[in-house]
């Protein structure tokens, strides 16, 4: 008995599409729509279900990286292979990486458990790590910082909560404005609208985030360029 279901991350949108067609849902941060099967089609969603995507462009941080740690050469892939948003991002890097002559070890992993090994594994044999927007292993990136740290192995990610909690750097959407526009679908819901008619929001617009205590811990001096546009989560709260 409600107007509207708000479901924010992939799998909650998921479930919430499995218990209704006909109440409207409004997904927020859903990487990857198509992919994961939420919606047919970002311009026509048609059914029940549209929302917002937190899509991030792998090019932007690749080149992100470029600016800070220059002269890499096989970027690590630390995900979730069940995860459907993080294997498409892994897809996009490798497209990104092939047009830029860098190689890609990948380090599949399929629970929290398996972090710390593929974490060794990528340290031994990558200049940086990237991992996309993954639920593993945003929930233990402490483990993978803590080894990535310890073998001054620059770990870039996709979000900024993955900053704050101590990876090097992204260049990420802006959350707060991600949940505005997801407010301005539900509001327009609310109002009367279809969300069969209603397109899929994507971010355009990106931020830099990096993390000065993690930096100085590997030995890194952030160039002046990068700080002068990013925010220091280091020392700013989100």
């Amino acid at each position: 008995d409600v107007d509207a279901i708000v479901a924010i991350t992939t799998p909650a949108a998921q479930v919430a599409m499995g218990e209704t067609s006909d109440i409207p849902i409004v997904f927020s941060a859903v990487t990857d729509p198509v992919a994961s099967e939420v919606v047919s089609d970002l311009e026509n969603p048609g059914g029940n279900v549209t929302g917002t995507s937190d899509a991030i462009s792998v090019e932007q941080i690749l080149e992100l990286a470029k600016e800070i740690t220059p002269d890499f050469k096989t970027v690590g892939a630390l995900y979730n292979s069940s995860e459907t948003n993080s294997v498409s991002v892994i897809e996009d890097l490798k497209e990104y990486a092939e047009e830029n002559g860098l190689k890609v070890e990948e380090a599949a992993i399929t629970s929290a458990n398996e972090i710390q090994p593929a974490a060794q594994s990528l340290s031994k044999k990558c200049d940086i790590v990237f991992s996309p927007i993954d639920n593993t292993v945003a929930s233990s990136i402490a483990t993978a910082n803590e080894v990535f740290i310890g073998a001054k192995i620059p770990f870039y990610v996709a979000a900024d909560s993955m900053v704050k909690d101590g990876a090097l750097a992204t260049c990420g959407i802006n959350y707060e404005i991600l949940g505005q526009e997801t407010a301005k679908m539900i509001e327009e819901i609310i109002e009367g609208g279809n969300p069969a008619e209603m397109s899929v929001k994507t971010m355009e617009e990106f931020d830099v985030y990096i993390n000065s205590e993690t930096a100085e811990d590997l030995g890194i001096t952030i160039p002046k360029a990068v700080l002068d546009k990013a925010t220091d989560l280091a020392k700013e709260d989100l």
